[in-house]
């Protein structure tokens, strides 16, 4: 792999590495969705369907903790295996596999002691409580197993085995749709049914990642003596995740403030909507993500071993890539609004009311990404204070504000909402590419052929790797 890395046709090699991780992205989503299709042709299925949505919050804040450790530390494992330092490398696992086990205990223990009042503060009512608590209760004993796989799988695709990270996320999603008829309807144990067939799916999937680690594949392993955290390794791996931990954590904010505002100057319809353009644009915004964490193990390695040329054409093919990909589904989108809002729901006035939103929310998706690459190179390199600075930028500096701000000048109020996230989009993809563009020059500076970095021969002869 390590040759694989550094010197096969690197097209192609992107091209193995990133169609795996895209499609990782996809299953992930539909993981999410495979609870609530099943939960949803219960009798009581909106009671529960509305306690599932309570629930989702939390469930993103989980997520959230396991993308703060594992992307955090394997770019950092990466860099270093690059540069021949193997023994960095694992210690960076082991670490972040200690923060990953020490995180998921205290949270299954929050969630166990203190269920109801955290219910009650994501706004679960009498009739709702019930349902949240039940799934929330089982699904807190899984945590554990989701945080370790999905954590230790951003390890696997730091490797260069995405194919093997994506079978992570769809043995589980197999198994989830396998397992939710016979525990919901077979068992008649309905929403506890779809939490413990959850449970279940994020043990095997754990064992998925735990059989890769015990095989002769794995180039990184966890060590019992390297597992007790440091404090400055830590604030590395962490500065490196709180970016992707911050997209995700956020997400639950930003729909919750396009709801308030689009549900008081548009009603339910209007809110229904929003719930059709946010699933549309995750459907968009995955397969970018996607791409780039096919990018990032080719990026991180040749960084660390000083090849700054292959560096710099990985970050230009998956560029446009990202492109590429964003420019046909906007086209797409923009082109054929009513069929694609059709797919969602039968309701005619709704597919009326959302084509039209969905041309002016999803045209800014031209941009992102080159957004998303910038940001990801940034991790992949190490510079995770710049990245958390742009997703900050992109999110709370101008969406979140532009969404209660736009509706003051202009008449049509849904319209205005809705201007906020493509606004928001183009800016911060501009902003942030006219800063990388110099980034990259001074980051990655063109040597002559057989040159290496200076940092990578200090990596070689014991030096500290940079970490931004």
């Amino acid at each position: 792999m390590e040759n694989r890395l550094a010197h096969d046709n690197l097209p192609r090699l992107l091209l193995s590495l990133a169609v795996p991780a895209m499609l990782a992205q996809v299953i992930t989503l539909g993981y999410n969705l495979v609870d609530r299709i099943y939960i949803g042709h219960m009798d009581d299925g909106a009671s529960a369907m509305t306690a599932i949505g309570i629930c989702m919050p939390i469930v993103t804040i989980i997520t959230a903790a396991a993308c703060l450790f594992g992307r955090g530390g394997a770019p950092l494992s990466g860099i270093s295996m690059g540069a021949g330092r193997q023994d960095e490398a694992d210690r960076i696992l082991s670490n972040s596999l200690s923060l990953l086990i020490l995180s998921s205990l205290l949270i299954t223990i929050g969630i166990l002691l203190f269920c109801e009042p955290l219910l009650l503060l994501f706004g679960a009512s009498s009739a709702t409580l019930p349902y949240a608590e039940d799934y929330l209760r089982i699904y807190s004993l899984g945590v554990f197993f989701f945080q370790i796989s999905l954590g230790l799988n951003f390890f696997i695709n730091t490797q260069g085995f995405t194919r093997i990270g994506m079978m992570t996320p769809l043995i589980g999603c197999v198994i989830n749709i396998v397992l939710d008829p016979i525990f919901i309807f077979a068992l008649d144990l309905g929403i506890r049914g779809a939490a413990i067939a959850t449970v279940i799916a994020q043990f095997v999937s754990f064992l998925w990642v735990l059989r890769f680690y015990r095989s002769p594949l794995a180039q990184l392993h966890a060590r019992v003596p390297m597992m007790r955290p440091r404090a400055a390794l830590v604030r590395r791996i962490m500065m490196l995740g709180a970016s992707p931990a911050f997209m995700i954590s956020t997400e639950g904010i930003l729909l919750l403030s396009f709801n308030t505002q689009l549900a008081r100057f548009g009603g339910d319809i209007a809110v229904g909507s929003m719930a059709i353009l946010a699933s549309i644009f995750q459907l968009v915004l995955l397969p970018m993500i996607g791409i780039y964490q096919g990018a990032q193990p080719i990026v991180s390695y040749n960084y660390g071993a000083g090849n700054h040329a292959r560096v710099r054409e990985t970050i230009w093919l998956a560029g446009c890539a990202t492109l590429a990909y964003s420019l046909i589904c906007t086209c797409l989108l923009t082109a054929f609004p009513h069929f694609v809002a059709g797919l969602f729901t039968p309701d005619q006035g709704l597919v009326g009311q959302t084509a039209p939103m969905l041309r002016l929310y999803i045209c800014g998706c031209l941009f992102l990404g080159m957004t998303i690459v910038s940001q990801d190179t940034y991790n992949a390199l190490g510079d995770g204070k710049l990245s958390l600075f742009f997703a900050f930028f992109r999110k709370g500096m101008l969406l979140i504000p532009l969404i209660y701000i736009f509706p003051c000048f202009a008449e049509d109020k849904v319209f205005a909402v809705i201007a906020a996230e493509p606004v928001s989009d183009i800016a911060a993809s501009l902003a942030s590419t006219a800063y990388f563009v110099h980034y990259v020059k001074k980051k990655l500076p063109v040597r002559s052929s057989g040159s290496r970095d200076s940092a990578a021969v200090k990596h070689e002869r014991g030096g500290k790797c940079h970490a931004g």
